[in-house]
């Protein structure tokens, strides 16, 4: 008991470290979620004495799996559906569809091939770093498109396809690691199979989130009492994630759809303007405080990862995921006329990889194939995406001159 003590008070010092770096960062206009990675590296790399057990306690591949899938990733997911208005959503539907499916089916088909013949993983390994790689994390982004009063079109087309394909992307993980090799050995019967699996994992997750989204908002018509609505929609994100997962469907979907109908439909009939306020503010602070605790944990998480003589290796990595994202990209987006080369620019650049991709591969079993190497590749590509896309992102938008207040 004494021992847990101890490290939850550690925690608490990291956790107050990494509101120091926020504030800091906040000050000088800097993306926070950047400077945590860097200030997470840095604790990783050194060793202080007080902070070695917090460290090697959060940084554990169980610990850092158990906090970002099963307690912040409902609440994430759930935050960004509920603050995505449907009108929004409805109006760039045509771009977030194509992107969300077409891109990230291309991007797992494409980093799965070159990771495959050009980093010689086995096959079951080359696609499940290619599902891990398929995966995009807005956050630093949406920071950054605030600040610089970027068009609301390419903030509401960035978190539509993040919301989605983070759904997608989980189904396809899970095909990977558990069903490829026997589909591959079926051949079209197989490649069926496979798709059947890919729809049951989506309906499935649909159907769920689809259903809580309308009973609780049904629930809702008869309150207005927002501390209890706010109770109310954590239920609702736990309960379908947790739900849709025990019937081996996709949570993240469930989440994201059931987020969705809450904040549109149940908004409009169930919240008073006082509810609704109340909800965004509890879930901008609770997301702030998961965040602040995730930048920093994907640094730390370098003390579990050996880069050494591995730099040819992890640049060839780096640019078979980059060159893979902007084909997906370009692909995808073609069959739709009169959308900006401009905004296809900083959506492609935008693209980065965060904390589910991290969470996802330490979820691997110690004894899958080519764990060691997706690890560090996985880890590797998320570092380059939040250092250098996110700090380059910036003076992108700035050369290409997009802004128009959001």
């Amino acid at each position: 008991m004494h021992h847990f003590n101890e490290i939850f008070i550690q925690i608490l010092i990291l956790l107050a470290i990494s509101l120091t770096v926020i504030a800091l960062a906040k000050l000088i206009n800097r993306p926070y979620s950047i400077a945590l990675v860097l200030v997470g590296l840095l604790l990783g790399l050194a060793e202080i004495p007080y902070l070695e057990d917090a460290e090697h306690f959060i940084a554990q591949s169980e610990v850092f799996q158990v906090i970002i899938i099963s307690l912040f990733l409902p609440i994430l997911l759930g935050d960004a559906s509920l603050k995505l208005h449907y009108s929004h959503l409805k109006e760039e539907k045509l771009l977030v569809i194509a992107l969300a499916i077409g891109g990230t089916l291309l991007s797992f088909l494409f980093i799965g091939l070159g990771a495959h013949y050009l980093l010689n993983l086995p096959i079951v390994g080359a696609f499940t770093f290619a599902s891990l790689m398929s995966a995009t994390d807005p956050i630093s982004v949406i920071a950054i498109f605030k600040t610089l009063g970027v068009p609301k079109k390419l903030v509401t087309i960035i978190k539509g396809e993040s919301l989605f394909n983070d759904g997608i992307a989980v189904v396809l993980f899970q095909i990977s690691t558990v069903y490829l090799l026997s589909y591959m050995e079926m051949g079209l019967v197989g490649l069926g199979q496979g798709l059947l699996l890919f729809l049951k994992f989506s309906a499935g997750g649909l159907l769920i989130g689809g259903a809580a989204g309308i009973i609780f908002s049904q629930i809702i018509r008869a309150y207005d009492d927002y501390p209890l609505e706010i109770a109310f929609s954590i239920v609702m994100f736990f309960g379908c994630y947790f739900i849709a997962e025990h019937f081996h469907v996709s949570g993240v979907i469930s989440v994201a759809v059931a987020g969705l109908i809450f904040g549109n439909y149940g908004a409009k009939v169930g919240m008073s303007e006082t509810t609704r306020i109340n909800i965004d503010s509890f879930f901008d602070t609770v997301t702030f405080f998961a965040n602040s605790l995730i930048f920093l944990m994907i640094g730390l998480e370098i003390r579990n990862i050996s880069l050494s003589q591995r730099w040819g290796y992890i640049v060839l990595a780096i640019v078979i995921v980059l060159l893979s994202r902007t084909l997906a990209l370009y692909i995808s987006l073609s069959p739709i006329k009169g959308f900006s080369e401009k905004y296809k620019a900083i959506l492609n650049w935008g693209g980065l990889k965060g904390s589910l991709s991290i969470a996802l591969a330490l979820s691997l079993p110690h004894e899958f194939e080519g764990r060691e190497d997706i690890l560090i590749l996985t880890f590797s590509v998320v570092l380059f995406s939040l250092l250098f896309q996110g700090l380059t992102i910036t003076p992108l938008i700035n050369k290409l001159k997009i802004s128009d207040k959001i």
